[in-house]
């Protein structure tokens, strides 16, 4: 709908995936420019190890975040309240932003194109092509799809003496242009899946041949992890041997940092100051006869509105912000005007909320809305003259009927056109004066800043809906408990400096790091930074990130640094060390240490549950509890036992009705396990419903694994952060 809004309302469509580099002559000339004449590796990124156009970039954001506001636009001229735009995610339009210069590169390899001919029969639906669905609703009558509405459309578009309006036309073709493209591209990688007749067949054996086994197994966590004999040369030497599975495979450079956090929590004696003071509030609150100017003076947000109708939490009319917990509901419907609720706790903000009015009319009506903006002088004339022509058809008895095919509302058309139990104040003021005042069963019309709405007054009746003017506040540390952290933050640091200045092996001064948080009530955590995308999580705010990667990432990074003060993240002090970087291709012993130990533990456990299991038959196992199972080759989950893959391939490897394994090493244990019965698949030759299921399957994910193939073969780098920052140009 965003795309036909564009066509339709002039609005400017852009998808953010196909988004134009419009260069500026001046912006270009600044990222030229701005670093001096210091010849930049990454810029922003790099895609082939070609640079990343950063005007291009920058442009898709602005796209986007025009277009995020036209959606809030379109969407509060259909609903008639106002609609904050969302915000845009830079991270997703880069995502899109790279697909899109891939696909591009693609399509110029293969040849692909879309000419003159093709475009039009696409756009049109004529010579093959479906037309589009959105295309199908927008430009629509009575009689259904009008070829003529859009023709008409995209004539006006492109002769208009508006450059704006033909910039439009031009944009919407590319969209559906690039579309196209994509399309043949996806059908290319479509045409080339095949599964074979050996495929199907061994797909339904796989899900159709089923045995019921007996199994016993011996679990790992029988024995205690410290009851195995671990050092770091057994270790270094385990290591060595299965360093060359892909599993210890370090597939791309990252660095690792630990850090643990000291957050500044507000005191007892905080607690006890804040409940003081806002006691206080309330009873100045309660005495105020001008309570916009006391919100204005008192509230951390300083919003008033007479006019906000809050409901109860979950309430389906509710508005987001204009909400009280439901646990206050008894409360707030037996409050007098005047009364202050509260104060009470809603989303860690602690509110008091004082009863300005009361709304006590429930209303309910139907509507057709005829979509003319106030300004478009054309557009509010026919629509009019449409209203007219249809309030000499409309009455009560067929008014639903005449929704689906006239009214622009998408809120309200599936449901006959209804707006219920809304009260006024919540819709624009026109339509609540018709919905309050004009008779019930009238039908008439009003217009306002969205259009005309056809409207019948479907009920009035008593409610309960307060308006409230709000308070809030936030309970805070104090500055006294502020420095008191920063002071435990600083000293803890000092502790850990003095300490691993004594330290030359990185790896020590990393496990003391660990060591001293622990011994200070504290948990290091580890976070990994990949080289190509060095995104991170954990963190509230951006500065604390940016000082984690100028640790990480600075030309003279070495692994054991120290943070060298603490780093303020909002109401934390965050300390950190580098622990480890770690080289694309290159696996060393420190960077899987942890997991070499689990593997080494797990094959020494295995070995001792081996020697007591070997030649024992699945009765003669000590300890042992004898279960039951009913197992297909396609699905590796056993009852009882999980995902055990080797065993499930034991169990279908030839093993004949009564027959039992030698000892398995499974994923959880030892396992021996015994064929009791099989039941055999049923004969059939036709396995088409089979080589069906699996090609969708193939087909279904062949976006996204060409997205994921074409991003590894370019060795696409997102380089934005450190860019940023300055660290790695």
């Amino acid at each position: 709908m965003a795309i036909i809004g564009k066509i339709r309302d002039k609005g400017w469509l852009v998808l953010v995936v196909v988004g134009l580099a419009l260069v500026a002559f001046i912006l270009g000339d600044y990222w030229r420019n701005d670093q001096g004449n210091v010849e930049e590796k990454y810029g922003i990124g790099t895609i082939y190890g070609e640079k990343v156009d950063p005007v291009g970039f920058e442009d898709a954001v602005r796209i986007a975040e025009e277009n995020s506001v036209r959606a809030a636009q379109q969407q509060q001229q259909q609903t008639g309240r106002p609609v904050e735009p969302q915000p845009v995610d830079r991270n997703s339009v880069w995502k899109s932003y790279v697909d899109k210069l891939l696909l591009e590169q693609e399509f110029e390899a293969l040849g692909i194109e879309v000419s003159a001919a093709e475009f039009d029969a696409y756009l049109y639906g004529t010579d093959g092509f479906e037309v589009m669905p959105e295309l199908k609703q927008s430009f629509t009558d009575s009689s259904g799809f009008n070829l003529s509405l859009l023709q008409s459309r995209i004539q006006e578009m492109e002769g208009s003496e508006d450059a704006a309006e033909r910039q439009n036309w031009e944009d919407t073709k590319e969209y559906y242009t690039i579309k196209r493209k994509q399309e043949k591209y996806y059908a290319i990688l479509n045409s080339g899946f095949y599964v074979s007749n050996l495929e199907a067949k061994h797909e339904f054996v796989g899900k159709n041949e089923k045995k019921s086994v007996s199994y016993v197994a011996k679990r790992y966590r029988e024995i205690k992890d410290g009851d195995i004999d671990v050092s770091d040369a057994k270790l270094k030497a385990y290591f060595e041997e299965h360093k060359s599975e892909a599993k210890y495979a370090n597939k791309t450079g990252s660095r690792e940092v630990h850090f643990f956090d000291i957050t500044v929590d507000p005191s007892k004696a905080d607690s006890t100051k804040f409940n003081r003071e806002m006691d206080s509030l309330k009873t100045l609150f309660a005495a105020t006869t001008n309570d916009s100017l006391f919100v204005m003076q008192n509230s951390d947000q300083a919003m008033y509105n007479s006019r906000f109708s809050y409901r109860v939490e979950g309430d389906e009319k509710a508005q987001q912000g204009l909400t009280y917990p439901r646990n206050l509901d008894t409360t707030m419907q037996n409050a007098q005007v005047g009364d202050v609720v509260g104060p009470y706790l809603e989303a860690g903000v602690t509110k008091l909320a004082k009863v300005v009015s009361v709304k006590d009319k429930l209303l309910s009506v139907r509507h057709i809305l005829i979509s003319a903006q106030r300004e478009d002088e054309a557009a509010v004339a026919k629509a009019k003259k449409t209203t007219d022509s249809l309030m000499t058809l409309i009455n009560s008895d067929n008014f639903e009927s005449f929704v689906p095919t006239f009214s622009t509302d998408p809120g309200s058309n599936q449901k006959g056109g209804k707006y219920e139990n809304f009260v006024d104040g919540e819709m624009v003021p026109e339509f609540s004066k018709f919905a309050m005042e004009e008779p019930i069963g009238k039908v008439g019309y009003v217009q306002t800043d969205f259009g005309f709405h056809i409207m019948e007054v479907l009920d009035r009746k008593d409610g309960f809906v307060p308006n409230l003017a709000i308070i809030q506040k936030t309970l805070k540390a104090s500055i006294e408990t502020s420095m008191s952290k920063q002071d435990k933050a600083y000293d803890i640091l000092y502790l850990l400096a003095e300490k691993l200045e004594k330290e030359v092996d990185p790896v020590a001064k990393v496990a003391m790091f660990d060591s001293v948080a622990s011994q200070n009530g504290f948990f290091a955590r580890p976070i990994n930074i990949q080289d190509n995308s060095p995104a991170m999580y954990g963190f509230t705010s951006k500065f604390a990130e940016e000082e984690i990667l100028e640790l990480a990432f600075s030309s003279d990074a070495q692994e054991g640094d120290l943070v060298g003060s603490p780093i303020k993240d909002k109401n934390k002090h965050v300390i950190a060390i580098l622990s480890s970087i770690r080289e694309e291709g290159v696996t060393r012993f420190e960077d899987v240490k942890q997991a070499v130990k689990k593997d080494y533990i797990q094959e020494k456990k295995a070995a001792r549950f081996l020697a007591q299991m070997n030649g024992k038959g699945i009765d003669q196992v000590e300890g042992g509890t004898v279960q039951k199972a009913e197992v297909s080759f396609g699905n590796a989950q056993i009852d009882g036992a999980g995902f055990e893959p080797e065993v499930l391939g034991a169990i279908f490897s030839g093993l004949k009705d009564g027959e039992h394994s030698q000892p398995i090493i499974g994923n959880t244990g030892v396992f021996i396990v015994r064929v009791d019965k099989t039941i055999k698949a049923k004969d059939v030759t036709d396995y088409s419903e089979e080589k069906a299921k699996l090609l969708t399957a193939l087909k279904a994910s062949a976006q996204n694994d060409a997205k994921r193939a074409l991003t590894k073969q370019a060795d696409v780098i997102d380089n934005r952060r450190l860019y940023s920052k300055g660290i790695r140009r």
